[in-house]
């Protein structure tokens, strides 16, 4: 049946990751709307973040402007680590409305915050509460995703996670720009009403979507229920309980699932951090994301309006529309690279173009910036046009985010769920996962208080972190293109190739000398014909 099925044979999988990829939109939204929000004259104007002569408080509006986003990140911090343990009770699908269900109640109450005095405090709230729920979601959809499509479409369809992200980030940017285009909404509280309010349609499409969509078979699997999981993966494959390839698939995920479950036996934290050939691995986990985390992406992505700001680009609606250029170019970077480089080029040589592409734009610009200062803006006087220096720095941050997309951006996920073996890879996946929500958070919290005290030093700074650092970093560690899990334990010294080839050997002779026990007692032969 499922072979006449076609280009259809799959689209229940799509389908479902169509649904649970809302949630990542939702993810790179939440993420990239806060920095334009703040910026709005009227939300520093209803908070106490003007002066009594009606001038901007820098250093109280950048505390505000830090806070508002980073306290996003603390929450998805918690958020991620708690998603494991719940994730692994309640299922994918659940826990995924548990985390959706905790984040609406924090957007919610982001969206009607209005008191000068109490509505800071509820935004604080609400996106501490909002993050740990996007912290969770963040973990469980891309494995949700990935446990429920078949090998021939797994990478294809988990490879848009980074895609996804970008498109919340670029939605968030032109939500922004829309409200400072209408002056009726310029004086009021929806210029963070709408765009925090907005935070619920995807959120209400992934909630009531999963009410569509079946639970991950391998889960079910995991805990017993195996009939559940026969008829869940009978059902993604479009496919009878009873065909083989419906059976075969589930007998290859209860052995992984056992042998996942002997190779964790007994472990202990001592021996998963310090074992052979292991902690090599935890410091490239951990490190790889600061130097991510530190590219100067993030500030530029959570901040670009203020971004876009210093460098020329001022005036809220200008500003916006640069950052709503930059998120389009951002997405269709991110889309070319995954679908079209990311296996031919290989892990290091992607990281090292991109953080000596990434690297070089940022002198570049700081040398601009430097030269050529932006005009400065005279009380009562029109905006003066951004001039061709503010024109050059503006293309060089647009293809910045080009080489961000093709290196930095996806590949030290890919990376990171590579490099580790069965029995530590959840240790791994925690530690790189922490590790991206940590520097996450410090680098949302301090690019406010860095654009006002360095200037133009900052993109000195981040030029600097991307040669010296992940430039470096590339080249140190070892290419995992077209290896196999198996090989990464050779790779990173846990055993010898020459141990490996004698266990291979041993393996392929005792499945030989079972092919041949069960040749000469075949099932399937008629009883008459072995006499």
């Amino acid at each position: 049946m499922g072979s006449s099925l076609g280009i259809f044979r799959n689209i229940r999988v799509y389908w479902l990751a169509f649904i649970v990829y809302w949630g990542v939109v939702l993810f790179g939204y939440d993420t990239g709307i806060a920095g334009g929000v703040v910026s709005q004259g009227y939300f520093k104007r209803n908070f106490g973040l003007v002066n009594d002569d009606n001038t901007i408080n820098i250093d109280r509006s950048n505390e505000v402007s830090s806070n508002v986003v980073s306290v996003l990140q603390a929450g998805a911090f918690f958020g991620a680590l708690a998603s494991a343990n719940i994730s692994s009770k309640l299922g994918r699908k659940r826990t995924l409305v548990v985390f959706t269900s905790i984040f609406s109640i924090g957007a919610i109450l982001t969206t009607v915050a209005k008191d000068p005095h109490s509505g800071l405090k509820m935004i604080y709230a609400g996106r501490v509460i909002s993050g740990f729920g996007i912290g969770g979601i963040s973990a469980v959809s891309p494995a949700y995703v990935s446990e429920c499509s078949p090998k021939d479409v797994r990478g294809r369809i988990t490879g848009t996670f980074q895609v996804m992200v970008a498109t919340g980030v670029m939605i968030s940017y032109f939500i922004n720009y829309g409200i400072s285009l209408n002056t009726k909404l310029q004086n009021n509280p929806n210029v963070w009403r709408i765009p925090f309010g907005f935070q619920l349609v995807p959120a209400g499409i992934l909630l009531f979507g999963l009410f569509t969509v079946k639970e991950s078979p391998r889960w079910l699997a995991s805990v017993g229920k195996r009939e559940e999981a026969l008829r869940n993966l009978a059902y993604l494959r479009r496919d009878d309980e009873s065909s083989a390839d419906v059976l075969s698939e589930l007998a290859e995920i209860e052995a992984a699932i056992e042998e996942e479950r002997l190779a964790r036996e007994g472990l202990g934290w001592k021996e998963a951090f310090f074992g052979k050939g292991n902690f090599v691995r935890f410091v490239i986990a951990f490190v790889i994301f600061l130097f991510q985390q530190w590219s100067g992406q993030n500030s530029v992505g959570y901040y670009a309006p203020q971004i876009f700001a210093s460098i020329g680009y001022d005036g809220s609606t200008s500003a916006l529309l640069a950052s709503g250029i930059y998120g389009i170019i951002k997405v269709v970077a991110t889309a070319i690279f995954i679908f079209g480089f990311v296996e031919s080029l290989g892990r290091k040589l992607s990281l090292f173009i991109s953080a000596m592409g990434m690297g070089s734009l940022f002198f570049v610009i700081g040398a601009i910036l430097k030269t050529h200062p932006p005009p400065e803006i005279i009380a009562g006087q029109p905006l003066p046009i951004p001039p061709p220096a503010s024109k050059a720095m503006a293309a060089m941050l647009y293809i910045f985010v080009c080489f961000y997309s093709m290196g930095c951006g996806p590949v030290p996920w890919v990376y990171v769920s590579e490099i580790f073996p069965t029995r530590t890879r959840h240790y791994g996946v925690a530690l790189a996962s922490s590790s991206q929500w940590l520097w996450n958070f410090v680098v949302s919290k301090v690019t406010p208080t860095m654009i006002t005290s360095l200037g133009y030093k900052i993109f000195f700074q981040f030029g600097t972190i991307n040669i010296v650092g992940m430039g470096i970093f590339s080249l140190l560690i070892p290419e995992t293109k077209g290896r196999s899990l198996e090989d990464m334990d050779v790779i990173f010294g846990s055993i010898s190739a020459e141990e490996r080839q004698a266990d291979i050997e041993k393996h392929e002779l005792e499945r030989q000398a079972q092919d041949h026990k069960g040749e000469s007692i075949n099932p399937s032969q008629p009883q008459d014909e072995k006499v």
